[in-house]
């Protein structure tokens, strides 16, 4: 084999990705895309609800007492039963990630 040809092979060895970059790569992904997941009003949990950015404890200790009476059916529902949540904080709400039924907050 010629030098010149051993050496080309050399570098592109080298400058090959080491083969745990991408298998790390693609798990930092999927940990990211689980934490930017949906958190549904009706299924979320204290912990989970206080995680919502726009949420304090006053606020999720309202939906909780609510959502012991009857699911929220709607955004609707959400906003006329749970006081401090109207559209412009639904609309931040949902942006947040926060869903009704699976439903994100309808925009205009």
């Amino acid at each position: 084999m010629a030098p010149t040809l051993v050496r080309q092979r050399a570098r592109r060895a080298q400058s090959s990705v080491p083969w745990p970059l991408p298998i790390c790569a693609a798990v930092g992904l999927a940990l990211a895309a689980g934490l930017c997941m949906a958190t549904d009003i009706n299924q979320a949990n204290e912990a989970e609800l206080d995680s919502v950015r726009g949420f304090g404890p006053p606020t999720t200790a309202r939906i909780l007492q609510e959502r012991t009476k009857a699911p929220f059916a709607s955004w609707a529902d959400l906003m006329r039963r749970v006081k401090g949540i109207k559209q412009a904080r639904a609309r931040q709400l949902s942006k947040e990630g926060l869903t009704v039924n699976g439903q994100t907050y309808p925009t205009p």
